[in-house]
């Protein structure tokens, strides 16, 4: 079963005062939607706008998998475990918040950020805070979240290139840049922002039109 959700869907949060913009895929926040809590183990996906000096004051999370692709700009990211980078695009950045962690996302630099994060549920709770990233990850090399049951599939697309979408009880597909048809979805072609949430795929592929970026979720039952 294949069922997609368009960015028009999506629920507008942020602050647009303090440079902030949110785009949630999930129930995220005030945005409370019964049907729309998480698909597989994908809990949340959202969009965030920085403008220049914008960003998340230090927070909390923890018990949640949460991995950030940066589309456009640099994202500073501190941490209470010790941890000071700045991701760009291309990199992939993953912050297991285990039994508990503090951070702050910002934009540091002079241009606007983009970057999509989504937040995975662990299969156990509890545990140390971990953190990782993968500098210009390349379309082959998946990125494994055993703690999730899950593995994240980069595919960077040219016009009328097709790509296989892995066999699995859930994969989550979110389209980033360009547009995709996918093998049985019906209406228009995805594009940015859009999402597709398959469940119990087998033998499907998806086909680029214009050139795409899509991130794609392999999940375990």
């Amino acid at each position: 079963m294949i069922l997609v959700r368009y960015a028009a869907q999506r629920y507008v949060g942020g602050d647009l005062s303090a440079g902030i913009e949110s785009l949630h895929a999930f129930s995220f926040g005030r945005f409370y939607d019964p049907d729309n809590l998480r698909f597989g183990a994908v809990l949340a996906c959202n969009e965030e706008r920085l403008a220049p000096g914008a960003g998340f004051d230090e927070h909390p999370h923890s018990h949640t998998e949460i991995v950030t692709w940066v589309v456009e700009g640099e994202l500073t990211h501190r941490d209470s475990a010790g941890h000071a980078t700045v991701v760009g695009p291309g990199d992939v950045q993953r912050l297991s918040s285990a039994g508990g962690v503090r951070h702050v996302e910002r934009n540091d630099g002079d241009r606007p950020l983009v970057f999509v994060q989504m937040w995975l549920a662990p299969l156990e709770p509890g545990g140390d805070p971990a953190y990782d990233v993968v500098r210009g990850i390349a379309d082959s090399t998946p990125y494994a979240l055993p703690g999730a049951g899950a593995m994240l599939h980069v595919r960077r697309l040219r016009d009328g290139e097709r790509s296989a979408v892995p066999d699995a009880p859930y994969v989550y597909v979110h389209v980033v840049r360009g547009g995709v048809r996918i093998d049985g979805a019906a209406g228009p072609a995805l594009g940015p922002g859009d999402s597709a949430r398959i469940t119990d795929a087998e033998g499907l592929e998806l086909t680029a039109g214009p050139a795409a970026e899509v991130l794609l979720w392999e999940m375990s039952g």
